[in-house]
C-alpha cells in the first residue's frame, strides 16, 4: 500500500532533477542565513554555485555532531523565531545538547514521511496505532504521532511505561500497529504473556514498526513470534529528523530512505571518500527541504550501506541496510573491533538464552576488561551446575570463535537485567578515568 505512489515510486531519473533542484536551492540558502555555512564553505574554497550535479556535493565539507553543540542554541536555525513551530533536543548527557527546530512545514514532511511506512505496514484511516515511544524533547514519540495523524490513524499515544498497562490496551482498543523500541516491545510481549494473554492469537495488532535501537534478526523474530506481527525496522535521528527518514517496506529487505528528502551516502568513517554502493561504512545525510535546521553532508556516526538492486514493493527509493553499529559505540576489546550488536547475534543463537544483555566495561590494569550479563529463558533448569557452566563456556567459545574476542560471560537468572521502556542500555562503561 503506498502513501504518497507519485513520489514514492518516481522514476530515477525524475527523483534525481527534484534532488538537484532542492540541493541548488539548499546550499544557497545556508550559505545566506547561516554563519556557520559560510564560513565553512569559504575556508573548503566552495561556493552554492558549485553545485552543478549531485556528485559535486562531495566537494563541500562535513558537519559533525560537535559542530551543533558548538552552535547551541539556536544558531544554526535559519528561520526567525517567528516560524519556528517546535523544538527538540538531544539529552546533553555527554556535552552540549544538539538544538532542532521545526517549522510548520518541517513537521508536515516528518509526519508525512513517518505515514508512508505506516501505508506500508497496512494501516490506513482505519487503523489504531499505539506510540509507546517516550513523548517531550526525544523526537520519537511525536514523530509516530504525527505520522499517524497525517496517515489518518487513530492514535494511542500511550509514551513509556506502566507496560501491563500497554498490553491491556493493546488487547481492548484492537491496536494494529505497535510504534516503540525493539527492546519495549520485547518487554510488552513478555509482560502480556505473564497477564495470561497469547498476543499472537489474542491480539489484532498485525505490525510494529520499531526504531531507535539496532535489532538483530533473531530478535525480530522473536518480537514477530511473541507478538504474531510483522517488524518494520524504522530510522530516523534527532539531528536529521526523527523516525522516518527510513523503514522498511513488506518485503523487509533494507530501508528506503526518503530521497525527495533526503540525500543519503556513505562514506569510508577514515578517509571520509565514498564507498561504492554495497560496501558498509559511515551514512552521511543532507537535508533537502528542512527549512529551520537544515544540515549539509552530517555525519551519523551510523554504519550501514546501500542496498543495491531494486525492490520488488515497487519503491523506487534506494535501500540502506539496517544499522550495524555506531563509530562511536564500537568496543576495541584486545585490539579487535566489536559491535554491541555482533555479541548480540552471538547471544541470541543459544535458545537457551533470553535477548535481554548488558555489557559492563571496566579497567584492569591497563587493559580493558569486559564482562558480558546474560540471562537464560525462564524454563532453563537455573538449579543444573554443569549445564549452566557448559552453556557459559559454549557462549564464551562462539565469541572467541566468531569474533575473535575474549568475554567473561556472566549467566544470571530470568528477570535479573532491568528491562527497558524506552532506549535499552546495552553498555555499562565503568572504565577509570572516562567519567
Amino acid at each position: 500500500m503506498f502513501y504518497q505512489p507519485e513520489l514514492e515510486t518516481m522514476p530515477r531519473e525524475e527523483l534525481e532533477k527534484l534532488q538537484l533542484d532542492r540541493l541548488k536551492k539548499l546550499v544557497k540558502r545556508v550559505y545566506e542565513r547561516i554563519p556557520f555555512y559560510k564560513e565553512s564553505f569559504d575556508k573548503a574554497g566552495v561556493k552554492p554555485e558549485d553545485i552543478q550535479s549531485l556528485e559535486d556535493l562531495q566537494k563541500f565539507p562535513f558537519t559533525t555532531k560537535q559542530d551543533l553543540r558548538d552552535a547551541y542554541p539556536f544558531k544554526m536555525f535559519a528561520v526567525g523565531r517567528d516560524e519556528v513551530a517546535r523544538i527538540h533536543c538531544s539529552s546533553g548527557t555527554t556535552g552540549t545538547a544538539t538544538v532542532v527546530g521545526y517549522t510548520k512545514n518541517d513537521l508536515d514532511v516528518w509526519g508525512d514521511c513517518f505515514a508512508r511506512f505506516l501505508y506500508a505496514a497496512d494501516c490506513d484511516e482505519n487503523a489504531a496505532i499505539q506510540v509507546a515511544y517516550g513523548y517531550g524533547l526525544f523526537t520519537g514519540g511525536l514523530g509516530a504521532h504525527q505520522g499517524g495523524e497525517n496517515a489518518g490513524c487513530t492514535v494511542l499515544p500511550m509514551s513509556t511505561g506502566n507496560t501491563k498497562r500497554q498490553a491491556r490496551l493493546m488487547h481492548d482498543f484492537e491496536v494494529d500497529c505497535l510504534c516503540c523500541t525493539p527492546s519495549y516491545a520485547l518487554n510488552i510481549a513478555d509482560v502480556a504473556i505473564e497477564m495470561g494473554y497469547n498476543p499472537a492469537e489474542e491480539f489484532k495488532v498485525h505490525a510494529g514498526i520499531l526504531g531507535a535501537e539496532p535489532c538483530s534478526e533473531a530478535m525480530r523474530k522473536d518480537i514477530e513470534t511473541k507478538l504474531g506481527i510483522q517488524v518494520f525496522d524504522i530510522y530516523g535521528l534527532s539531528e536529521v529528523m526523527g523516525p522516518g527518514v527510513a523503514c522498511e517496506c513488506e518485503k523487509q529487505n533494507g530501508l528506503h530512505v526518503c530521497e525527495d528528502h533526503f540525500l543519503v551516502e556513505v562514506v569510508d568513517p577514515r578517509t571520509l571518500q565514498p564507498v561504492p554502493d554495497g560496501e558498509w561504512g559511515e551514512v552521511v545525510f543532507t537535508t533537502l527541504s528542512k527549512e529551520c535546521s537544515p544540515l549539509i553532508r552530517y555525519r551519523t556516526r551510523d554504519i550501514s550501506r546501500i542496498i543495491t538492486g531494486e525492490c520488488e514493493c515497487g519503491r523506487t527509493f534506494r535501500r540502506m541496510d539496517r544499522i550495524a553499529g555506531r563509530t562511536d559505540d564500537m568496543m576495541i576489546i584486545r585490539g579487535v573491533n566489536v559491535f554491541p550488536s555482533q555479541i548480540e547475534e552471538e547471544i541470541v543463537s543459544f535458545p537457551e538464552i533470553a535477548a535481554q544483555y548488558q555489557i559492563i566495561l571496566t579497567t584492569k590494569g591497563t587493559l580493558d576488561h569486559v564482562e558480558l550479563l546474560v540471562e537464560t529463558v525462564p524454563d532453563f533448569p537455573f538449579d543444573e551446575v554443569r549445564r549452566l557452566e557448559q552453556l557459559k563456556k559454549d557462549l564464551q567459545k562462539a565469541l572467541k570463535d566468531n569474533l575473535q574476542v575474549a568475554v567473561d560471560v556472566k549467566i544470571v537468572e530470568p528477570k535479573t537485567i532491568e528491562r527497558s521502556e524506552g532506549k535499552a542500555v546495552r553498555i555499562v562503561d565503568l572504565r577509570e578515568g572516562l567519567h
